[in-house]
C-alpha cells in the first residue's frame, strides 16, 4: 500500500484543499450513543479506531457527510450518523476519488451511502426524504490522525470505482471468487458492503447470476475452502 499511496501525497502539494473537516463522530458500539470528538486516528485498511464499522473486510469504513446537505433539509448536528462532516458537497463526490485529510490519513471514496430506516429514528421520513443523498462511504487506504479543521485535498490519482447499486456489487464479489473456492454470505454481505439483513437476497441473487457454486451458508459444505476476500480492496491508481 505504500508503494500505492506516496506518489500521490506528493501530488498532493499543488492541489487546492476542496474543503474542511467541521466535526467528527465516532460510535463506540452499535447500541451506544455517538461520540463527538476534537481528533480520531484513522488505521490504514481498517478504518476508524474505536468506532464500530473499523473492519478490514469492508469498504464501508467512514461515513461522509457534507454540511448542504444539512442546510438543504435542516437537519439537526449528526442526524445522517456520518463520521466525518465536511463542508462540502459530498454528492459531488466520485467513488474512486482518494482525498487526504490532513497530513497523512488517505481515504478512497467507496460509493453512495444508501439511506436506512435508522435515519427515521433521527427524524421520521427523513430516509425517503434524502435519498441517495446522505454522504459517501470511504475506506483507509494510510492511516493517521484526522482533526476538527484539517483541510481536505483530492489527490491526482484514483482507484477503480465501485457501483452505488448493492447488486453491482455483490456480482462483482462473486465474480472474484477462485475457482475451487466458496465465500459464506456473512462474509460475502462484508466484502459488498451491504447490510447484513440483506444475507436473505445473497442467495437468489447468486442463483440469477448463475454463481450460486461459489457462496454458501455459514458451515455448509466444510469440505470446500472457504474465501475470506484476498485482493478485493487492491488497486493501483491510474
Amino acid at each position: 500500500m505504500k508503494d500505492i499511496i506516496t506518489p500521490t501525497l506528493q501530488q498532493a502539494e499543488h492541489v487546492t484543499p476542496l474543503g474542511h473537516v467541521q466535526a467528527i463522530v465516532l460510535r463506540p458500539q452499535r447500541e451506544r450513543p455517538r461520540v463527538a470528538t476534537r481528533c480520531a486516528l484513522a488505521l490504514g485498511g481498517i478504518g476508524l479506531e474505536g468506532d464500530v464499522h473499523a473492519d478490514p473486510a469492508s469498504p464501508r469504513h467512514v461515513l461522509l457527510a457534507g454540511a448542504p446537505a444539512y442546510a438543504r433539509h435542516g437537519l439537526a448536528p449528526h442526524s445522517l450518523r456520518e463520521n466525518l462532516l465536511l463542508d462540502i458537497d459530498t454528492a459531488r463526490l466520485a467513488s474512486g476519488t482518494l482525498l487526504q485529510i490532513g497530513d497523512t490519513a488517505v481515504l478512497c471514496l467507496s460509493f453512495q451511502c444508501e439511506a436506512c430506516g435508522a435515519l427515521d429514528v433521527e427524524r421520521p421520513g427523513l430516509a425517503r426524504v434524502i435519498g441517495n443523498g446522505r454522504g459517501m462511504l470511504a475506506r483507509v487506504l494510510r492511516g493517521g490522525p484526522i482533526h476538527v479543521g484539517d483541510p481536505v485535498l483530492r489527490l491526482a490519482a484514483t482507484l477503480p470505482p465501485w457501483p452505488d447499486d448493492w447488486r453491482a456489487r455483490v456480482a462483482r464479489i462473486l465474480a472474484a471468487v477462485p475457482e475451487g473456492m466458496v465465500v459464506e454470505y456473512g462474509q460475502f454481505a462484508r466484502l459488498a458492503g451491504v447490510q447484513a439483513s440483506y444475507c436473505r437476497a445473497l442467495p437468489a441473487v447468486a442463483h440469477k447470476l448463475g454463481l450460486a457454486h461459489r457462496s454458501v451458508a455459514k458451515g455448509q459444505h466444510p469440505d470446500l475452502r472457504r474465501w475470506l476476500g484476498d485482493g478485493v480492496f487492491a488497486g493501483v491508481p491510474d
